[in-house]
């Protein structure tokens, strides 16, 4: 599906974001991209759209060069950017202008999605709220049902019951035929969604495992419970210490994404090898 190899970019030859990266990203999993502000989270995003070009290496989407962009590439892929500038038109021309370049769009499903959102497809776009745009183009999104969609940052500007819908909008939207990758910096809007964690650091991806994984590896618990000796990584919060211990005993915890995610800027060796 996506393959990144020895892929180096960066907008100043003398700053580069990533330095010969890595990266096989496969159907049927929604993946949640996870770094530091100015880690290159949504260059990277861009790079997989064609939309920025790799100084060195290659970045093949569905076989195709991204950077070529042709439109066999174009019409399996449908990118969400944080910042959008919405025309003004209403959802319902939108649909009419545009969703004739995705071969696959299901009108019936972008109406059904907006009908779940709340929002009125016969109301311009442009004058819509940022949360209300937001929804548009995540229906939009879903409805063109191309292999490869990515979303940058989607749930900025959603309300708390919206993000519990768009939860259960995105999960019930995968495929087996389908990639999702979903870019945040809240990672709690992930929780319950994505199956697989990429962590984008110091010019590296450092974590492509699924969940699945790391919860059989690591023990995610309050200091009480965790094996002291195999602590990894331990942080105070109001109600005590939690902490990433090595799950010696095959115990069942639920991974906490946060808590991973500055646990391996913390000790990134340990955490690593604990999961390779």
């Amino acid at each position: 599906m996506i393959k990144l190899a020895n892929l180096s970019f960066g907008y100043s030859k003398k700053s580069l974001l990533f330095r010969n990266l890595y990266l096989d990203l496969e159907v049927g999993h929604i993946y949640g991209l996870l770094g530091k502000n100015g880690a290159g989270k949504s260059t990277l995003l861009k790079n997989l759209a064609g939309l920025v070009f790799p100084n060195a290496g290659t970045c093949k989407v569905n076989g195709f060069l991204a950077s070529d962009r042709k439109p066999a590439f174009l019409q399996e892929l449908f990118f969400i950017p944080e910042e959008m500038h919405m025309p003004s038109v209403t959802a319902t021309q939108f649909l009419n202008n545009t969703a004739a370049f995705y071969p696959k769009f299901d009108a019936i499903q972008f109406h059904k999605i907006l009908a779940e959102f709340d929002v009125p497809s016969n109301s311009l776009l442009n004058k819509l709220s940022f949360g209300q745009q937001k929804k548009v183009m995540i229906a939009f999104g879903l409805s063109t049902n191309t292999s490869l969609l990515i979303m940058d940052e989607p749930t900025n500007g959603l309300d708390i019951p919206s993000k519990i819908q768009f939860r259960k909008i995105i999960a019930s939207a995968l495929t087996d035929e389908r990639c999702i990758i979903i870019s945040t910096h809240q990672v709690r809007d992930l929780d319950s969604l994505i199956d697989t964690l990429l962590v984008l650091h110091e010019q590296k991806i450092i974590l492509n495992k699924s969940l699945d994984e790391i919860g059989e590896r690591l023990l995610f618990s309050a200091a009480a419970q965790a094996n002291t000796s195999n602590i990894l990584y331990a942080e105070e919060n109001s109600m005590g210490v939690n902490t990433i211990s090595i799950n010696a005993q095959q115990r069942y915890s639920k991974v906490d994404m946060e808590l991973l995610f500055n646990g391996l800027l913390s000790n990134q060796a340990a955490l690593t090898q604990s999961l390779k």
